[in-house]
């Protein structure tokens, strides 16, 4: 048997998103019985890379309980679509680094997860460039 997986697509492929602009695509959940799932967790979230303390902000949430969602088969897709907001956009900076995703968590029974991560840019923020004196 196949090693259990997520896999999430963004409708257009990866690319530019711009503030206001609708975030759409699907996640699918393949080789897993449904009797084994205790739920399933979409995020699309934001969070801090860099120097000093990280931060995470949730900014659209959706949880299925299997057997009262009616998640009959989950080898078809479940779409997902949020609006993006306004801020923060993504950025590179030299002493932290905004980024944006889309994580799908699947909680199992006997306590273990699994994780998937489709990254994407909100905005056309330039990076950071340091400036030498």
């Amino acid at each position: 048997m196949s090693e259990p997986q997520v896999t999430i697509a963004l409708d257009g492929g990866p690319r530019v998103y711009q503030p206001g602009e609708t975030l759409a695509g699907h996640y699918v959940v393949e080789h897993i019985h449904l009797a084994d799932i205790r739920a399933i967790e979409l995020s699309v979230l934001w969070y801090t890379e860099g120097k000093g303390d990280e931060e995470l902000s949730v900014h659209h949430f959706e949880r299925f309980l299997p057997f009262e969602d009616n998640l009959v088969d989950l080898r078809y897709p479940r779409q997902f679509s949020t609006p993006l907001p306004n801020s923060p956009m993504s950025y590179d900076g030299i002493i932290v680094n905004i980024r944006w995703c889309v994580r799908v968590r699947v909680f199992l029974k006997g306590g273990k997860e699994l994780l998937a991560e489709q990254s994407f840019q909100l905005g056309s923020v330039p990076p950071a460039q340091a400036v030498h004196p």
